[in-house]
């Protein structure tokens, strides 16, 4: 009971800063977001100022946007609901937040499916084949709008304050922290580590305390949370990556003109657009990425043979979960995304 009618006091308090909020015009877009507000830090901050310049000078001012950044108005999983019951219109979220919606999001999670990050990105996008299955399933099963599929970031690395990780066996006792994802959970079991799920709030805390050893992500959301303050060892791994899916409530895009709806498709494409090209300016920026983090972090790339054995060791353990927790569902959609990966790799 006690933790109902917290529930329903965070809801009301979130529903009361909305409203008390100073755009109060008929039709606005409230979009939610996790990551820190500057648009040249992330590339959910970036997307929000694009997408928030494009429509409300696109539509004249009949639409405007606010942006809530920082996780304001809560957790990731959170949020969504909020976007799902009409309180906020829009969301971009991990894949953390959205599995508690929607799990079969689950399947970009088998381990070293990607081959490189051309492949990805022509894989995690709203055109591709695998992508419009996707979005279709998401928006059939949770009845929210998709306006944009993208990755969170990059390939992840393994950042941690021990040692660094070169083979299997430097994974072992290694206490990293994962989002609340079966997938990620296995991947690490199977690598001989302990995985550690914990809301990306209470990351920075952990690793800095020592509740958690290390944590995974891609590079520039390491480099932004400044991750590199409190760990000492970044290996590439280049494991996993996963998306970032950008929602919107329904009833909302469905009242709008189709001039507004016109829009709004059109700047969330630019503005994934600019997102995605934005990460790969931080990889390899020298005051955001990589050369960043390595002045303070010792930085190694696993060797190839390496790497095929890590994944070999772990694409079983994730298939598995993939079978148990997704069901036919989830395999159907698993076996559609690596046809869309090997049909990529031909064509190119």
């Amino acid at each position: 009971m006690k933790r109902s009618l917290k529930k329903l006091a965070m809801t009301a308090l979130t529903a009361s800063a909305l409203l008390a909020g100073p755009a109060l015009a008929e039709k606005t877009i409230r979009l939610a977001h996790l990551n820190p507000d500057n648009p040249f830090d992330s590339h959910s901050a970036a997307m929000s100022a694009v997408f928030k310049s494009l429509v409300e000078t696109g539509t004249n001012g009949s639409l405007k946007v606010e942006v809530f950044p920082n996780g304001q108005l809560g957790k990731d999983d959170e949020v969504i609901q909020q976007v799902r019951d009409g309180l906020v219109q829009s969301a971009i979220s991990s894949a953390g937040g959205i599995a508690a919606h929607y799990n079969l999001v689950g399947v970009f999670d088998m381990p070293f499916a990607f081959p490189n990050i051309g492949v990805a990105q022509e894989v995690i996008n709203m055109d591709s084949p695998f992508g419009k299955k996707f979005a279709a399933d998401l928006e059939q099963k949770t009845g929210l709008k998709v306006l944009g599929l993208l990755d969170s970031g990059g390939f992840f690395a393994v950042s941690n304050s021990k040692r660094p990780i070169r083979t299997a066996d430097d994974f072992k006792g290694l206490r990293i922290r994962t989002m609340t994802l079966p997938t990620h959970e296995a991947t690490i079991t199977s690598l001989g580590g302990q995985p550690t799920p914990l809301p990306w709030a209470e990351v920075y805390t952990a690793l800095q305390t020592g509740v958690a050893d290390g944590q995974m992500n891609p590079i520039p959301i390491i480099a932004f949370a400044k991750f590199d303050e409190v760990q000492k060892y970044l290996s590439i791994t280049n494991h996993v990556i996963t998306p970032y899916i950008w929602t919107m409530n329904e009833d909302f895009y469905n009242g709008l003109t189709d001039a507004e709806k016109a829009v709004v498709d059109m700047a969330a494409q630019v503005a994934v657009e600019s997102g995605v090209g934005l990460s790969r300016i931080i990889e390899a920026s020298a005051d955001k990425g990589l050369p960043k983090l390595g002045k303070r972090m010792e930085i190694n790339a696993i060797e190839p043979a390496e790497l095929q054995k890590l994944a070999e060791m772990s694409q079983p353990a994730v298939r598995q979960v993939i079978v148990e927790r997704l069901g036919p569902e989830g395999v159907e959609l698993l076996d559609a995304m690596m046809d869309n990966i090997q049909q990529v790799q031909k064509a190119n």
